[in-house]
């Protein structure tokens, strides 16, 4: 962990406070701190859209009956 000194916008912390479930500002930007992680991290998966190319005899509802 490390400590940081930061200005906040209070307008945005105020917005925050009534989505985020959290009750303070450390909390707080952990927790967007992690959305934004998650997010970066969807946006990566989008990138290999198009670059897998699937068995076109796969069948998916076959594996799931154990035949």
């Amino acid at each position: 962990m490390s400590r940081t000194n930061i200005d906040l916008n209070d307008r945005l912390v105020k917005a925050a406070f009534e989505y985020a479930p959290v009750k303070t500002k450390k909390a707080l930007i952990d927790l967007a701190l992690e959305e934004f992680v998650k997010n970066r991290q969807r946006l990566d998966l989008l990138d290999l859209r198009g670059k897998i190319h699937f068995d076109p005899h796969y069948d998916y509802k076959k594996l799931r009956k154990g035949a």
